[in-house]
């Protein structure tokens, strides 16, 4: 059995300030509980559980604003990173979210969590790439990453840059 808990702060995967959660007891017992990001609830927190609500919908209005003028910001942007290449084009390692985070802050004083950028796997390709955003209150933002070699590349003969001839998908399986 869960214990019920009243949220005193947002909680990630669990739920926003004045939520009532059912938690298993460990985790309320070891973390949520010492950490006074909840209490248990009982018929005295209600009154507690209104006020919650109310301040966290004052403070997501707030964090709404605040991002959607940083997603405008954002937008616009053309950030570059140069990477470590091999004398064929092909990168040492990879560009990662954590690295895209740094990179806000070194080039725009810009504070970003890892899990507000939104890339399924780390870039591996020279070129530019649109990398999402999930910033505050769900609101998304994107920008363009340029990825970069730190050495000069011979550019790519005519034979080469032609592209492969694509293979159309079936749209329905008949037999």
């Amino acid at each position: 059995m869960g214990n019920q808990l009243l949220l005193i702060e947002d909680v990630d995967d669990l739920g926003r300030s004045g939520d009532v959660v059912t938690v298993k007891p460990g985790y309320a017992r070891n973390f949520l509980l010492p950490t006074k990001k909840a209490v248990v609830a009982d018929k005295y927190t209600l009154r507690l559980q209104a006020r919650l609500k109310e301040e966290r919908a004052k403070l997501a209005e707030a964090d709404k604003k605040e991002a959607e003028v940083l997603a405008e910001k954002i937008s616009e942007k053309v950030l570059e990173i140069t990477v470590k290449v091999d004398p064929e084009g092909h990168m040492y390692g990879s560009v990662s979210a954590v690295d895209i985070v740094r990179l806000f802050e070194e080039n725009e004083g810009l504070v970003l969590e890892k899990r507000n950028v939104l890339i399924a796997q780390p870039i591996k390709v020279l070129g530019d790439h649109t990398i999402h955003l999930k910033l505050k209150e769900g609101v998304p933002a994107k920008f363009t990453l340029r990825v970069n070699s730190d050495i000069p590349l011979p550019a790519p003969s005519k034979a080469a840059a032609k592209p492969a001839p694509q293979q159309e998908e079936p749209t329905e399986f008949t037999e």
